[in-house]
């Protein structure tokens, strides 16, 4: 029941029920959606239908209570703590008294953070050098790293020599949920201000156009839009800096973007979409400490993505595995949830799981495009941190120790502004240009710049195989130091053919021993959600997924969405030529992918939702 309700919650199950619905009474020739179609309203938010301009909300009391802080920072995932945390540090150190209030809007710290990763400790080694001391989760090193290429029936192994990006020496298998929850642990005892079950839902402005912090979302609101008896304004939170932790595809971030123009001198952001699972597998196939990694089937050349499997050693014989698809992909048949299940039935893959069980499943975005991609990350008031811009380092495929060093570079950029008495700003919110300046002269940028053309070399006629050639010679042997910069060829929805010049894929059914179906899916990643409340995804125009996205693309959304999502959705939409495209706002408890694999489901009371 959880699952059917989550799905009628979801603007684009209920966009396709109705398709559906509509299709059986047109004529049989029917084969194209005219652009003056009448399609069902599915959005009720008030951005795009004003509630001054609604009857039902004349009377609503919108009175907002605001609280005051020198920081305030949105996201508490590792950029957004480690900004908090070292601002603090600083705070203590020179004996300063600096507010910092932190939200986010999981109902506990960590609880929307997806579990599975390999850590670079270099950023938590900056940040906390006593970190084995405080009982950081860091609990199975790397001992073992290996690469391949698949064909449908092999592998073929690749040696992963030193320096090259996909070398884990010295990292860390860890669940990155335990190290979230952790960090939100040291970060309260420094004092921090944390607000979790908080979401922030609109940036607030000062009169002269700078940040001046954000409000938190409203509560009570019926799912068509009208308020209920127990509706309760948002919070307003001010702050000197307000700084922007979302991650990928932030819908705080996408105002800032058109409001400062951020994005004005880089190349569009591109996207990928990872899936993930959890699993228990035979003690005897269990290699605590195991890196693999591999590329090409079930994905063509043209298609870029890959696989990880990560041995962890918590006590118990577990494995993190996954898929990730970037999202420039041709053809809009292409399901990354079904290409994923069907992995997991490579010869080379399939007996690790065998006899194991399948505890977590989840799904994130990714943003790919890398240093190209970066916008500007200052602006009057706030700046961005984190997986918000982008500083993931795809060849690497981490992305979490850069996230974490953009957050204590901001920290020490706004401190020294804050504690500067001579200062004299331009805005009421502070413009801290320090922090990109900083940035660019930290390891981050460096790094960044080294593997700057390995996704782009991707899209070659060779494809994926192109750039592991160009990655084999120019990087390994020049460093990055080649004298150009390749691009990314134009947004990841420029890539994508109508449905009429592809041909559809025909993928296996599901033996629910290795290979699961979508829903069993979701059941296992937590989704909850009150019916009688607003979808958090919104569409800003009904009609595009009728008039563009299903007579042109045959609907890409019901294939490309890895559940009923989040933050990962919109992304995905805003590569799928929806031009009008969903937005997010986050409401009370929406339904979402929690990510919940700080315990596994099967040992949980309850979800936090």
């Amino acid at each position: 029941m959880q699952v059917l309700l989550a799905r009628l919650a979801c603007p684009v199950y209920q966009c396709f029920h109705a398709i559906k619905i509509k299709k059986n009474y047109l004529p049989l020739c029917a084969t194209r959606w005219s652009s003056t179609s009448v399609v069902p309203r599915i959005t009720t938010h008030y951005t795009v239908y004003p509630r001054d301009q609604d009857k039902r909300w004349e009377g609503v009391n919108m009175e907002r209570f605001a609280e005051e802080a020198d920081v305030v920072i949105v996201g508490a995932g590792p950029a957004g703590l480690s900004a908090a945390a070292r601002l603090k540090q600083l705070a203590a150190q020179h004996e300063k008294d600096i507010r910092v209030c932190l939200v986010e809007k999981a109902a506990q710290i960590g609880a929307h953070t997806l579990s599975g990763a390999c850590l670079d400790p270099r950023a938590l080694q900056e940040l906390f050098p006593d970190w084995k001391e405080k009982g950081a989760p860091l609990n199975t090193p790397v001992t073992e790293d290996r690469f391949g290429i698949l064909t449908e029936k092999y592998r073929i192994p690749v040696p992963i020599l030193p320096g090259l990006p996909m070398n884990n020496h010295g990292n860390y298998i860890v669940r990155l949920g335990h190290l979230v929850s952790w960090m939100g642990e040291q970060a309260e005892a420094l004092g921090v201000e944390v607000y979790p079950g908080y979401a922030a839902a609109e940036v607030l402005f000062h009169e002269d156009g700078s940040v001046k912090g954000i409000a938190t979302n409203d509560v009570g609101i019926q799912k068509d839009g009208a308020p209920k008896t127990t509706f309760e304004r948002g919070l307003e939170l001010h702050a000197k800096v307000t700084i922007f932790a979302e991650g990928c595809h932030g819908h705080l971030a996408k105002q800032l973007y058109r409001k400062f123009d951020l994005r004005a001198n880089c190349e569009p952001q591109t996207y990928g979409i990872g899936l993930k699972e959890l699993w228990v597998i035979d003690e005897k196939k269990w290699k605590p400490g195991r890196v693999d990694h591999t590329v090409g089937w079930p994905l063509d050349r043209h298609t870029y993505g890959g696989s990880f499997l990560y041995h962890l050693n918590e006590g118990e014989p577990l494995v993190a595995l996954g898929f990730v698809v970037g999202l420039d992909y041709q053809n809009p048949y292409l399901s990354p949830f079904r290409e994923f299940q069907r992995w997991k039935h490579h010869p080379s893959i399939q007996p690790t799981l065998e006899g194991g069980k399948r505890i977590a499943y989840g799904a994130r975005a990714l943003n790919e495009g890398g240093l190209q991609c970066i916008p500007k990350l200052t602006f009057p008031g706030g700046l961005l941190i984190g997986c918000s811009p982008g500083f993931m380092n795809v060849p690497k495929i981490k992305g979490t120790h850069t996230a974490m060093k953009s957050g204590i570079l901001a920290a020490e950029s706004i401190f020294n502004q804050l504690t500067n008495e001579n200062l004299q700003s331009k805005t009421i919110g502070l413009d801290v240009t320090e922090y990109e300046d900083n940035l660019k002269k930290s390891w981050v940028w460096k790094e960044l710049y080294a593997v700057r053309n390995i996704r782009p070399s991707c899209h070659s006629i060779l494809g994926v195989y192109g750039g592991m050639i160009y990655t084999g010679i120019f990087y390994w042997i020049f460093r990055g130091m080649e004298p150009w910069t390749l691009k990314h060829k134009g947004s990841d929805s420029d890539k994508l053919k109508p449905a009429k010049d592809c041909t559809p894929i025909e993928y296996p059914k599901p033996d629910g021993q290795i290979s699961f179906d979508l829903l069993s899916s979701v059941a296992l990643s937590g989704t909850n959600h009150e019916h009688d409340q607003p979808a958090h995804l919104t569409l800003k125009d009904d009609s595009v997924p009728v008039n563009r996205n299903l007579s042109i693309y045959d609907g890409p959304e019901q294939r490309f969405c890895p559940a009923v999502c989040r933050r990962q959705y919109s992304a995905h939409s805003s590569k799928r030529q929806a031009a009008a495209l969903l937005h997010l706002h986050p409401q009370q408890q929406p339904w979402n992918l929690p990510h919940t694999w700080r315990t596994p489901p099967y040992k949980q009371q309850a979800t936090p939702h």
